[in-house]
Order: C-alpha cells, then sequence, then structure tokens
C-alpha cells in the first residue's frame, strides 16, 4: 500500500504534474466545445444544401461541394485530417493550437453531424413538407418551422453518440503538440517512466466526461419529448 501510495505521489502529486493534467483537461473541453458548435453549425449546413437540392432541385453546385466534403472527410481518418490542417494548411502561419485543434475535429464531425441532420429530416413524413407548401410557405421556412423542429427529436439520440465520440477523438490532437488529456499523460509519464497513474487517471476522466454528458442528454432529451 505503501509503494502505491508513493507512486502515485511521484506520478501526479510531486513538481506538480497534476498541473499537465489540468491543462489536458482545460485543453479537451476547450476543443470539444469548439468543435461541437462548429460541427453542428456545418452539418446543418450541409444537410440544408444537400436536402434542398432533393426536394427542389435548387443549388446544383453547393449541393455538389456539400457531397464531395461528406466524401472525404468521411473517407479519411480524423487523424490525417488534423496533420494536414496543421502540417499543410496552417504550415506557414503562427496559430493556435487549440484553434488548429477545434477546426479540424469540427471539420470532421460536420460531416457526420450532417449525415444524422439529413436521416432526422427524412424520418419526417414528406407531407409535412407539402403542408407547409400549401400554406404558403418556402422551404426554407417550412424546414425551419415545421421539419426540423420534429426532426430534432428524432436525432437526439444519434447526436449525444457523435458528440461522445468527438470528445474522446480529440486524445490524438497531441499528435501536433497540443496538450489535451492522452499528450498530458504521456509527458508525466516520460519524466516518472510510470505509465499506470498517468494513463488510469485519463481514463477516469474521459469516463466522467462522458457518463456527464451523457447523463444531460438523456434529461435534455426527456424534455423535448415531453415538451
Amino acid at each position: 500500500m505503501e509503494k502505491i501510495i508513493n507512486d502515485f505521489y511521484k506520478s501526479v502529486i510531486y513538481d506538480k504534474r497534476y498541473m499537465y493534467i489540468l491543462e489536458g483537461l482545460k485543453n479537451t473541453i476547450l476543443i470539444a466545445i469548439g468543435a461541437i458548435i462548429l460541427g453542428m453549425a456545418i452539418g446543418l449546413l450541409v444537410a440544408f444544401i444537400r436536402d434542398k437540392y432533393d426536394k427542389t432541385g435548387k443549388g446544383k453546385i453547393a449541393n455538389y461541394i456539400a457531397n464531395l466534403y461528406v466524401t472525404i472527410i468521411r473517407g479519411t481518418p480524423a487523424l490525417v485530417q488534423l496533420m494536414i490542417i496543421y502540417y499543410v494548411i496552417f504550415k506557414s502561419v503562427n496559430i493556435d493550437l487549440v484553434l488548429v485543434g477545434i477546426l479540424s475535429f469540427g471539420i470532421n464531425s460536420g460531416a457526420y453531424v450532417s449525415e444524422i441532420m439529413r436521416a432526422g429530416i427524412n424520418s419526417v413524413d414528406i407531407g409535412q413538407m407539402e403542408a407547409g407548401f400549401s400554406l404558403g410557405l418556402n422551404y426554407n421556412q417550412t424546414m425551419r418551422y415545421v421539419i426540423l423542429p420534429q426532426a430534432i427529436k428524432n436525432i437526439l439520440p444519434a447526436l449525444g453518440n457523435e458528440f461522445i465520440t468527438l470528445i474522446k477523438e480529440t486524445s490524438v490532437a497531441g499528435y501536433i503538440g497540443i496538450t489535451e488529456l492522452t499528450k498530458a499523460s504521456d509527458i508525466i509519464a516520460s519524466g516518472t517512466y510510470n505509465y499506470f497513474f498517468p494513463l488510469i487517471i485519463t481514463a477516469l476522466i474521459y469516463l466522467s466526461i462522458t457518463g456527464i454528458l451523457t447523463k444531460l442528454l438523456k434529461i435534455f432529451e426527456r424534455k423535448v419529448n415531453n415538451a
């Protein structure tokens, strides 16, 4: 028992090594929140463009670009996208690494969110769209006031899963030098040669974050469904 306490002290407490974990937690949360917001915005826009083309035939070029974006992003690993954005696109630009992480993971998440959104929109009976048109609403108004409120209820579980996946995907951000949770544990372990406590603490933090998010999403889902 004494040895375990001693190892924990050397791995986490000594020389304020826990500060790496706190910094990693901060960066992980910042990247996750920023990427979720960006991913939602991109996903909604892409889903809107593709669905509008499917139902009205308008926006052929925009639809082509949206389809190409989804195909490329879903067909390549998030880590490769992250490295391309940092080492290729922003190669000669002095930019904050956390912002790079937000952009990369947000763009990645947007492709998956768009597919979830489209599935939700398509789950609403086509008669709802026709009813909106018959009332004098255009496509945009019908989508905003009639279709989306119903679609959101259908896609909340899938969106929640995407957000949880996104949080865990931020663990690869350390490849471009961002001190997120996994990178923080690696920094500590490389100095102490003890991987047990840093990795266990990191795993428990990820588990806590996803557990809290899952609980909040369930509460939100119940409120939306009961509204």
